[in-house]
């Protein structure tokens, strides 16, 4: 037994070195069954970097991704840092889905590298909610500075992907280290018995998890708390969404 300490103190090492402490995470659920299902631990974990990126390369799906990573912050405790590169982020349809204008903290960088450095500085802080930092591209090794800075401080990193033009989507296949990848599409709302327009829908693509499996999911857009909802007629079936994945990836 003499030998004991010694050899907790080598696996605390040999964790310092893999990044990763062998210690239950907390994780934020979705409120869906469907999704926390799949999500190892029943949620979205926290203290680790998640993509997330628009189904196309036009504004629509790229609000609705931004929408999507607005309504995970919401549903974080404390202030959002929210760093850009362009200043077209609309802070009402942000307010729609639940992050009142008081929780950000709006940081405007004139590039990819400025976003990193300051998202990385964010979640080193450790008491922010969520930062969310928009780039165009995330390698290996800058992913795996945010993933370590988030592991640290417990707090959930959004890489929101946003692309200026065709060729810089391309990245967005590339091997990262954040724990999840997600893209959101948009869909036609569904038809209201009066004129207007109904709750707004994506399909909602997660696309890599780590320790799990890729999965598509038709919901309902965040409320103002944040949440998705599963369509009336789809809760007790599974969503047809082979054509809109084809479209997505196109």
């Amino acid at each position: 037994m003499r030998h004991q300490p010694a050899i907790e103190s080598l696996r605390a090492q040999i964790e310092k070195i893999e990044g990763r402490a062998r210690r239950v995470k907390s994780v934020l659920p979705f409120g869906i069954a469907d999704i926390d299902a799949r999500l190892p631990g029943g949620g979205l974990p926290l203290g680790a970097l998640h993509e997330i990126a628009g189904g196309g390369n036009g504004a629509v799906d790229g609000a609705a991704a931004a929408l999507f990573a607005a309504g995970i912050a919401t549903r974080t405790k404390g202030k959002i840092l929210w760093v850009i590169t362009r200043s077209d982020l609309f802070a009402p349809a942000l307010a729609q889905a639940g992050l009142a204008p008081d929780r950000v903290i709006y940081v405007e960088a004139g590039n990819d590298k400025t976003v990193l450095a300051c998202v990385e500085e964010g979640l080193r802080h450790g008491g922010l909610g969520a930062v969310v930092g928009e780039v165009a591209r995330l390698d290996m090794t800058a992913s795996r500075r945010l993933q370590l800075c988030a592991e640290g401080s417990g707090s959930i990193g959004l890489a929101l992907r946003r692309w200026r033009r065709q060729s810089e989507a391309v990245d967005f296949g590339q091997p990262t280290a954040a724990a999840t990848r997600w893209r959101v599409s948009v869909m036609p709302s569904a038809a209201l018995p009066v004129p207007g327009v109904g709750r707004h829908r994506w399909l909602l693509e997660l696309i890599r998890v780590r320790a799990g499996e890729s999965a598509d999911f038709e919901v309902e857009a965040c409320d103002g708390s944040g949440r998705l909802a599963v369509p009336a007629e789809l809760a007790h079936g599974p969503a047809s969404t082979a054509g809109w994945r084809r479209g997505a990836a196109g």
